[in-house]
């Protein structure tokens, strides 16, 4: 019972599109890993139909008749161990915390509010007098510091 074996290197084929490059891909009959243009091996089994590998060691493993699912290293032994599933493997989604504004040290809940209602000319005048009320105060420190 004589097999016909006949290897070739895998034809590269490449067309380019306006800014990308696509590169078409065969897929490892054992392993399932891709293969790139101008690697892998191509084998003729008797009944005609062509088979690519990646490497000699997925060639040796397919003529021995070895079980892909069994060698932890394949994409079929990840695939029925339920391993590399990114989709389902998604974060459960959390409550977003409800934001309570609290009242800070020396000022009440009211007083923030308040702050937050005036309008950008009212906080403009209450910053100006906040200022006169300093220069005032230096002014005084600085009259009883001549004294």
């Amino acid at each position: 019972r004589k097999e016909r074996r006949v290897w070739r290197s895998k034809s590269s084929v490449v067309s380019r599109s306006s800014n990308t490059m696509v590169v078409k891909t065969n897929i490892c009959a054992f392993s399932e890993f891709r293969i790139y243009p101008g690697h892998g091996i191509t084998f003729i089994r008797k009944d005609g139909q062509p088979i690519t590998l990646i490497s000699s060691k997925t060639r040796s493993l397919y003529h021995q008749r070895k079980k892909p699912a069994k060698l932890t290293w394949t994409t079929g032994w990840r695939r029925l161990n339920k391993k590399d599933n990114k989709d389902s493997t998604l974060r459960t989604k959390r409550r977003k915390v409800e934001k309570r504004p609290k009242a800070i040290a020396g000022t009440t809940l009211e007083q923030i509010k308040k702050k937050r209602s005036e309008k950008p000319a009212e906080r403009s005048a209450a910053r100006e007098a906040a200022k006169r009320e300093v220069k005032d105060r230096q002014k005084k420190k600085a009259a009883k510091g001549k004294k």
